[in-house]
């Protein structure tokens, strides 16, 4: 006896179909620098590590630029991006901001907080928690 075939059916339709994401080209939404020690440590950086992966195709290298990792994040949340932060694999590309879901859902693999009495303690708290439980960060340094 031979079987027939089974009929395929319209597959369900993805998460992504029925959620509509706000826009990718969000600007960051970052306060000044507190000092000029933490836009010069900043700046430091962000021109070490480009200059070292200059003659690499990819990894995008940013500091003080907001990540919206939340299509829902609502810009009362009591939340900041972090001083510097690395994301491996990633187009070299300009931004405005990063956005996880624009990003093929990238997260940075490396962030570096610089601490300062008004900041250390957001840092190495709420900062903290959201790069570790929520963003998986491998690696997260205070300086």
């Amino acid at each position: 006896m031979i079987s027939q075939p089974l009929a395929i059916q319209d597959p369900l339709p993805s998460v992504a179909d029925e959620v509509e994401f706000p826009p990718g080209d969000l600007w960051s939404d970052e306060p000044p620098l507190e000092t000029d020690f933490h836009r010069d440590q900043i700046d430091l950086l962000i021109r070490l590590l480009k200059a070292w992966w200059q003659d690499q195709a990819e990894g995008y290298v940013s500091g003080n630029l907001t990540i919206y990792f939340s299509p829902s994040q609502r810009k009362s949340e009591d939340f900041r991006g972090p001083d510097f932060f690395v994301v491996r694999g990633a187009s070299k590309q300009e931004r405005r901001s990063w956005v996880v879901w624009q990003e093929n859902g990238q997260y940075p693999h490396l962030i570096v907080e610089v601490l300062s009495e008004k900041t250390a303690t957001i840092d190495r708290g709420f900062k903290k928690q959201i790069y570790q439980d929520t963003w998986r960060v491998p690696d997260y340094i205070f300086v």
